[in-house]
């Protein structure tokens, strides 16, 4: 759903075996910023990527890991906490 916001560059990922597509170190050298849902996603990451995020802003959105893709909570939720943590400015927001 950011992915529509000029400034940003984003690629969606999981840390689980079963994730459609999955973290990998091509994805997280990428990155200048990494969004995880959970502190055990974040702990999944530091656990195998740790020499490669060590210096990344990694951001825990204290999110838990049970909706369904792009529900609607879902995406309240992001809306809510997301642009924050990637520091967009309101007019960048509104124009989504």
């Amino acid at each position: 759903m950011f992915r529509r916001y000029p400034s940003l560059a984003v690629l969606s990922a999981g840390t689980s075996r079963n994730a459609k597509k999955r973290v990998s170190a091509e994805l997280l050298q990428w990155a200048d910023v990494v969004c995880v849902l959970e502190q055990k996603h974040k702990n999944r990451l530091v656990a195998q990527y740790g020499r490669i995020i060590a210096f990344k802003p990694l951001h825990v959105l204290d999110i838990a890991d049970e909706y369904l893709f792009m529900a609607p909570e879902l995406i309240a939720i992001f809306k809510d906490i997301v642009p924050g943590k990637l520091g967009l400015t309101d007019q960048e927001i509104e124009s989504q």
